[in-house]
């Protein structure tokens, strides 16, 4: 026997929140799954907490459309809400003149994509701005900020529980069964659902998740591939007001400098490809290699100046060697089954972009 549940989310991070969040506020009955004793302890905990602007992604591509919808959405939630944020901006820098034409190319794929804001500036211009930053060029993003994103969350589970929607905690998914007009979930404890919904938003276990999904075939579920970031905190003051970003790297954004809202710096992340999604120890020495890349544009950085902080994982579906993969959300007329929405590969920018993302899910659920 299985009670019945119009949407059941699996998954209480950031995306999981604002997707259950959206579909309460549609009036629906919804309850979130979540394997963790707390709300948002995956890669929600592990990331910059930067609201991005919307500069990188390829023009049309998910990731575009939905970061700079996402961002606007963010900030306007952040302010109506009392969720604490800052809109600081970033500096995206170039430290070598071959890195020009790279920026430029930047500043013409962020117009593509809406983002209408940016500055060009020169040395001097940006050195007025940041006098302890050290570039050729730069582009000022005046729309990328800070979040505090556990705040976020709570925020997000108050609207959805004020919309008597329900987390449930300690709730790991053990299989789901795709029936005609429902989809029947089992959790490991026994307990048994029937939903007309299922929203697969568990992370980095959302690939690993769907082959649990009983009548889903394999053919549309991805490899996960895990790509390990790890932080370095700065030991005393910042002499930065703003994010300072290098011209991306393969596979993340380069070992940038990011604040939190208390002032604190740190850097990072950097791209480490592992075999697991559990790998998240920080090894001291690949702080060695942070000192070269942060000294490119900040060469008052002094020895033993940074400290071990803490690591993430991006949850990539392409590999080491692919170019980066747009975010895929699968709804029916991807995968043919009733009611499954998959999000695979939500990594950056997937806090900045939750609340548009829930929107999209909301059109498909």
């Amino acid at each position: 026997m299985a009670d019945h549940v119009d949407c059941v989310v699996v998954g209480a991070g950031v995306v999981g929140l604002a997707v259950a969040r959206e579909l309460a506020l549609q009036g629906r009955e919804v309850m979130v799954l979540e394997a963790s004793d707390a709300i948002g302890t995956g890669t929600s905990s592990r990331n910059s907490e930067v609201i991005h602007a919307g500069l990188y992604y390829p023009t049309g591509s998910l990731k575009a459309r939905l970061c700079v919808h996402g961002r606007d959405l963010l900030y306007a939630y952040c302010a109506d809400h009392g969720v604490p944020y800052r809109r600081c901006g970033k500096l995206l820098v170039a430290t070598a003149s071959e890195q020009l034409a790279g920026l430029r190319s930047i500043q013409a794929r962020a117009s593509a994509n809406g983002v209408l804001d940016l500055q060009w500036l020169d040395r001097d211009a940006a050195r007025a701005l940041e006098p302890a930053l050290e570039c050729v060029a730069a582009l000022h993003s005046p729309s990328t900020g800070i979040v505090d994103s556990h705040a976020l969350m709570l925020a997000l589970q108050g609207d959805l529980e004020h919309a008597s929607g329900l987390v449930v905690l300690n709730s790991p998914l053990a299989h789901a069964e795709c029936a005609h007009n429902a989809i029947y979930v089992e959790a490991k404890d026994g307990t048994r659902l029937r939903a007309s919904t299922v929203v697969n938003a568990a992370g980095l276990h959302a690939p690993a998740l769907a082959r649990h999904f009983c009548g889903l075939g394999a053919r549309h579920i991805p490899t996960a591939h895990y790509a390990k970031g790890s932080y370095f905190t700065l030991v005393g003051k910042a002499p930065f007001s703003r994010l300072i970003y290098p011209v991306p790297e393969a596979a993340g954004l380069g070992v940038h400098l990011t604040l939190d809202l208390g002032g604190q710096a740190k850097f990072g992340p950097d791209v480490q490809w592992v075999d697991s999604a559990d790998d998240l120890l920080v090894d001291p020495a690949r702080g060695d290699a942070f000192y070269a890349q942060v000294r490119k544009y900040w060469p008052g950085l002094r020895d033993g100046a940074l400290a071990p902080g803490y690591a993430g994982i991006r949850p990539k579906i392409h590999g080491a060697d692919a170019s980066a993969a747009d975010f895929l959300i699968q709804g029916p007329s991807e995968h043919g089954v009733a009611g499954l929405v998959n999000l695979f590969g939500i990594e950056s920018p997937g806090l900045t972009s939750a609340l548009a993302i829930a929107e999209h899910v909301g059109h498909l659920a």
